[in-house]
């Protein structure tokens, strides 16, 4: 759905001031769907509509209520609220008992993850056993095998939500892969313009990405799926949801609404040479001194000019003014210049039988 700008939508910023929200709180929101957002103009930038304020702003508990639903906590804050020490709920949280909504990389290089208040509030409601004596043998097995499982468990989280802001079977296909290594992706997707197009679909970083090229290391390697069986699972994931795209539409491949894939030359779209137009021969000088041949053996006398054009069949080559020789790699029998016209006209031809594949811009809440 695309809205008009206009009088019916607001910009991020001003819907954050107008809910009494941080820039950081509004944007969790957006992830979370607490907060809907449309595209709107060319260029498909997120807003919110006036009527989804006023939707919020009508609620009982607002402001506290929304605040409180996006409120994030580190380890030490969500710690206090359970009444334990941060060491017990840094091994709760290792073992996937929680589920981290976010991530930053400090400046010694660690990463903090951080929870929402609400889900911790409901673990130790649900969950009371877990925070008093000791431990389960499972948990404490789970703990000396040094098992984490929080990235595994954050990008879940995120995929979840990357697959409810999109019903673009392609954009969906690429949200999966942007968990997995590109040669992971090459293994399951062996169509080179098929790539491009889930490259080209491929949902941002998360925010608060690490500026530093040391830190932005270490968050990257967090958004790839690192376990064994989660890639196995994306794999799996990933070809069903490509298949379930090739179903309903194609990926663009080039000469097709002016596809351009990242990294092939044109030659390797259209399977046409593009042979660049040789010099004319030029008439050789008057007989001289014998010119040696290129390869090994007695020299050759040079060619007498002739008004005809010289033949295309191998010979000797033919001295040129310099000393520079006009020769051409053109094979025999194939024209000297093929116009830009007559390959526009096969490569459209070509296409002709094939599905085009449309260009949706796709816009990442």
């Amino acid at each position: 759905m695309t809205v008009d700008e206009g009088a019916r939508t607001v910009t991020p910023a001003r819907a954050a001031q107008e809910l009494e929200l941080g820039r950081e709180e509004f944007r969790l929101a957006v992830q979370l769907g607490l907060v809907r957002t449309v595209p709107v103009g060319e260029r498909d930038r997120r807003r919110v509509e006036r009527r989804e304020l006023d939707r919020l702003r009508a609620g009982p508990d607002f402001p506290d209520g929304l605040r409180d639903r996006v409120r994030a906590v580190g380890t030490g804050e969500a710690a206090a609220l359970l009444e334990i020490t941060p060491d017990r709920f840094t091994k709760l949280a290792r073992t996937g008992h929680l589920s981290p909504v976010r991530f930053s990389v400090n400046r010694y290089r660690a990463v903090v993850w951080m929870y929402l208040a609400e889900e911790v509030a409901e673990f130790g409601l649900t969950c009371p056993s877990l925070l008093t004596g000791r431990l389960p043998l499972d948990v404490r097995e789970r703990i000396a095998a040094h098992e984490d499982l929080r990235p595994r468990n954050w990008r879940a989280r995120r995929l979840s939500l990357l697959l409810r802001a999109t019903t673009d079977p392609w954009a969906r296909a690429a949200a999966i892969a942007s968990l997995l290594d590109p040669v992971q992706v090459a293994e399951v997707v062996d169509d080179p313009y098929e790539r491009a197009h889930l490259d080209r679909l491929r949902p941002p970083p998360p925010p608060g990405m690490p500026s530093r090229s040391t830190a932005r290391e270490i968050a990257e390697r967090l958004t790839r799926a690192d376990d064994p069986d989660e890639i196995l699972w994306h794999r799996m994931s990933l070809a069903l949801a490509v298949d379930e795209a090739r179903a309903e539409e194609s990926a663009p491949y080039p000469g097709e609404s002016g596809a351009v894939s990242p990294g092939v030359e044109p030659e390797e779209w259209t399977g046409v040479r593009i042979d660049v137009e040789p010099r004319s021969p030029v008439p050789a000088m008057a007989p001289g001194p014998p010119v040696p041949a290129m390869a090994p053996g007695p020299p050759v006398p040079a060619k007498v000019p002739e008004p005809s054009v010289p033949a295309m069949a191998p010979g000797p080559p033919v001295p040129a003014p310099g000393g520079r020789p006009a020769v051409s790699d053109r094979p025999p029998g194939r024209p000297a210049r093929t116009r830009l016209l007559d390959r526009f006209r096969r490569r459209r031809a070509a296409d002709t039988g094939r599905t085009k594949g449309r260009r949706r811009r796709v816009s990442w809440p």
